[in-house]
Formats: structure tokens, C-alpha cells, sequence
């Protein structure tokens, strides 16, 4: 059984065919091709090379672990920044190459989320909140909170996407039909 990522936690909630697509039929949507997709690895690089010392004391950072890779049972993640907390919690830290429009997006929550998950089962800390970098508005940081209903969300996705793979099951699509329109599987998804 494969684990998953945050972004296969994040498709599945945008439509829950993309895991049958995904891993049923083995599908893949070849994301690596994605300017964008690639712009931000690069971008991630660079930060942490050049922020390898810095500590964000104004959002009670003590300490920090670069680059972490975590798994889980199910899911596995990099997680930019492990931060360690003057109040003993950690929280992660991820970078966006992306502009800040007054408007944290739902899959970079989840993603946050995910780390959260992960965070806390490696670590053994809680995880109360986590933060985005925007490095294309001035590296402008945003706090999100995250409570334990949002870990518990990812973790329900996860079991509703293993159900799916084991079970051979196809999924209903998302009621957001507009959705479809941008969809790497729009061509062979049954409406």
C-alpha cells in the first residue's frame, strides 16, 4: 500500500476521483511539467539554504530543524521548517511562491495540516498553529491556527482514500463542477 502526500490529501478533497485515477487506474497527471511546480521547489531551496541560522523570535521561535522529512503509517511529507516554540509546541513552517492576496487557500491549510499530523506523531509536541511564507509578497509571513477538528480532517481523507484503493471503488466527483473545467482528468471522468 503506498503512502500519501499532503497533495494527494489536497486532490482528494478537491475530488475524490483523483485518487481512483491516481492509484486505481494508474493514471499520473505529470504535475512535475508545471512551471510553477518547479519555480516553488527552486524557491524552497533557496530559502532554506539562506535561512539555515535565522530564528523568527518575533513569532516565539527557540529553535528549528531544516528540511525535515516525516512520515507517518499513511502519509509522508518535507516539511520546510520544523519550528520549536518558546511555549514548547512546534509548528511548521512552509514557503509559497505566491503573491499574499488577503486570503490563506484551503489546500495550503491542509498541507499545514498534514505537517501538523506528522509533526506531532515524530516529535511527540503538540501543533496549535502553523505558517506560510509568500515569498513573492516580500517574504510576508501568516500565522493559521489549527485545531484538532483540522488534523482529524486529514486524517479522515486519508482512510477515505486507502478505503477507495482497496476497495476498487469509484468515487462520486466533486458537486463544484467548475472544478472539472481545470482538471488534469477532465477528458476520461464520467460525469
Amino acid at each position: 500500500m503506498p503512502s500519501l502526500t499532503p497533495s494527494h490529501i489536497i486532490e482528494f478533497l478537491y475530488c475524490p476521483r483523483f485518487t481512483y485515477f491516481e492509484y486505481v487506474l494508474n493514471i499520473p497527471q505529470h504535475e512535475e511539467a508545471n512551471y510553477m511546480v518547479q519555480r516553488g521547489r527552486n524557491i524552497h531551496d533557496e530559502k532554506l539554504e539562506k535561512n539555515k541560522d535565522y530564528l523568527r523570535k518575533r513569532l516565539g521561535v527557540v529553535d528549528k530543524k531544516l528540511d525535515q522529512y516525516l512520515t507517518n503509517d499513511l502519509i509522508r511529507g518535507r516539511v520546510d521548517e520544523v519550528l520549536v516554540l518558546k511555549d514548547g509546541n512546534m509548528a511548521p513552517l512552509d514557503y509559497k511562491f505566491a503573491e499574499y492576496k488577503n486570503k490563506v487557500y484551503d489546500t495550503y491549510k491542509t498541507q499545514l495540516y498534514c505537517y501538523a499530523w506528522l509533526i506531532e506523531q515524530n516529535f511527540g509536541k503538540p501543533v496549535h498553529k502553523g505558517f506560510l511564507v509568500y515569498t513573492r509578497s516580500r517574504h510576508k509571513v501568516i500565522e493559521v491556527p489549527i485545531t484538532e477538528a483540522d488534523k482529524d480532517g486529514v486524517k479522515k481523507a486519508a482512510a477515505d482514500i486507502f478505503a477507495i484503493i482497496e476497495q476498487n471503488h469509484y468515487p462520486r466527483a466533486t458537486k463544484y463542477k467548475a472544478r472539472c473545467l481545470s482538471c488534469t482528468y477532465k477528458n476520461i471522468c464520467i460525469k
